[in-house]
C-alpha cells in the first residue's frame, strides 16, 4: 500500500442495493465533501444512478467526481468507480428488481478487486437485498460470510460496535434451529480467541475484557432448561480465565443489557444473531457499526438494511454510515501503527549470539 494511502486512508464504499437507503445515506454522509480531511472516499456503483438520488434529494451544490480507477481519485472531492454500462439504468426506490441485485454484486466485486490489489485501505459494504444478490457467483446469506470465503478466511466474526459496547455473536446468519448444533467447544473457542485479538490489534486493548452469554433461559438454571452451559460454554470460559485471560460467562442473556452488566466489560459473546443484535440495534441503531473481524483487511457496513418502506424519501439518516467510515479510518490507521511498531521492536532488539539462542545451544541460555 502506497504512502499516499497509509497517510490519508482510501476508503471504498459499496452502493448496496440502489433501491434501498443505501445511496441515499451515502450521499448525505458525504454531501459537500466533509469527510475529505479524514479519508478519500471512492463510492462503487454508478454515477447515473447517484445523481438521480441527488435529484430526488434536491443536492444541488455539490458534484460528484467519476473516474476509473482509484489511482484517478481526487482527495479533496468525493469520487465514483461505475461498476457496470449504466447508460440505462434507472433507481426505482423501494421496488426489489433484480438489476438493482446484480447491480450490488458488481459494486461489491469491484471493490474487493482493488482491495486485493491494495488500492484501498478499507471497505465500507453499503445494504444489500439477500435475496436479490445471489447468483452463481454470490451464494452466502451475507457480506460476513462473502468476505470469509474471498480472503480464505475459514470463520469471520460478525462484531456490532458502536463507540464501547461491542457484540460480537457465536453463530451469524443461520436458521434458529440449526444453532445448537453449531455450538461446539472448538468453534466457542476459535470465536473468543478472535475477539480477544480484535480488541487488541483493532481496538487497542491490551487487556480486553470478554463477558460471554449463554444459550438457554437463564442460561440453564444449572442444567434445568439446558446443559449447553454446563457440558460446553462454563468448560471453555474455565479454560481461558485459566490462561490468564478476563473472559467472564455465562450469563443469563435477558437481564444483561437490561441491567447495564455490558459496560463492566469491552465486548459482549452472544450465542446467536437475534440474541446479540436486538439489544445492540435497541441500545444503537443509528450509530451502530458492522464490523468484520479475523480478515486480512478492513471492512465495516452500517448497521441496517435496505429499508425500501423509505428509500427514496428523505428519511433516512446517515449516522450509521457516518460511524462505519469513522470506524474504517481508525482500525485501518491502527493497523498500519501497529505493523510499523513492530518492526521498530524488531530492529531494535538486540541480535543474540549463535551461543545465547536458545535454538543454538540445546534449549539452554548461557548467561554470564
Amino acid at each position: 500500500m502506497s504512502d499516499q494511502i497509509s497517510n490519508k486512508p482510501f476508503i471504498g464504499i459499496t452502493l448496496g442495493d440502489y433501491n434501498g437507503i443505501g445511496p441515499e445515506v451515502i450521499l448525505k454522509a458525504l454531501e459537500g465533501n466533509q469527510l475529505a480531511k479524514l479519508c478519500t472516499p471512492i463510492i462503487y456503483g454508478s454515477l447515473r444512478v447517484l445523481n438521480q438520488y441527488r435529484n430526488i434529494l434536491e443536492i444541488k451544490d455539490w458534484t460528484l467526481h467519476g473516474i476509473q480507477k482509484p489511482e484517478q481519485a481526487n482527495p479533496k472531492l468525493t469520487n465514483v468507480i461505475t461498476c457496470w454500462h449504466d447508460h440505462q439504468t434507472e433507481a426505482a426506490p423501494g421496488k426489489i428488481t433484480n438489476e438493482a441485485g446484480q447491480g450490488s454484486l458488481s459494486s461489491l466485486k469491484r471493490a474487493v478487486d482493488d482491495l486485493k490489489a491494495g488500492k484501498l485501505s478499507a471497505i465500507v459494504t453499503g445494504p444489500i437485498n439477500k435475496d436479490n444478490i445471489q447468483s452463481e457467483e454470490f451464494k452466502f446469506p451475507g457480506h460476513t460470510e462473502y468476505f470469509a470465503s474471498e480472503f480464505a478466511v475459514e470463520d469471520a466474526l460478525m462484531f456490532m460496535v458502536s463507540g464501547d459496547l461491542r457484540v460480537g455473536v457465536l453463530t451469524g446468519h443461520i436458521p434458529l434451529n440449526q444453532v445448537t448444533s453449531q455450538i461446539t467447544p472448538e468453534k466457542l473457542s476459535a470465536k473468543i480467541e478472535q475477539m480477544l485479538k480484535s480488541l487488541k490489534d483493532d481496538f487497542g486493548i491490551k487487556k480486553p475484557r470478554l463477558a460471554v452469554l449463554g444459550l438457554n433461559p437463564h442460561a440453564g438454571e444449572n442444567g434445568l432448561l439446558g446443559n449447553e452451559e454446563i457440558d460446553i460454554i462454563q468448560p471453555v470460559v474455565k479454560y481461558f480465565k485459566e490462561k490468564g485471560n478476563l473472559v467472564v460467562g455465562p450469563f443469563p442473556a435477558d437481564g444483561f443489557f437490561a441491567a447495564g452488566t455490558y459496560k463492566k466489560y469491552d465486548a459482549v459473546l452472544a450465542m446467536y444473531h437475534d440474541q446479540g443484535l436486538i439489544p445492540f440495534k435497541t441500545l444503537a441503531f443509528n450509530e451502530g457499526v458492522n464490523f468484520t473481524a479475523g480478515l486480512p483487511i478492513v471492512r465495516t457496513s452500517p448497521d441496517h438494511g435496505t429499508a425500501y418502506n423509505i428509500a427514496g424519501k428523505n428519511e433516512a439518516s446517515p449516522g450509521s454510515l457516518l460511524q462505519a467510515i469513522y470506524l474504517a479510518c481508525d482500525v485501518s490507521r491502527f493497523r498500519i501503527e501497529n505493523t510499523e511498531n513492530e518492526k521498530n521492536a524488531l530492529v531494535s532488539r538486540p541480535q543474540q549470539s549463535e551461543s545465547q539462542h536458545p535454538a543454538k545451544s540445546g534449549g539452554k541460555q548461557r548467561f554470564n
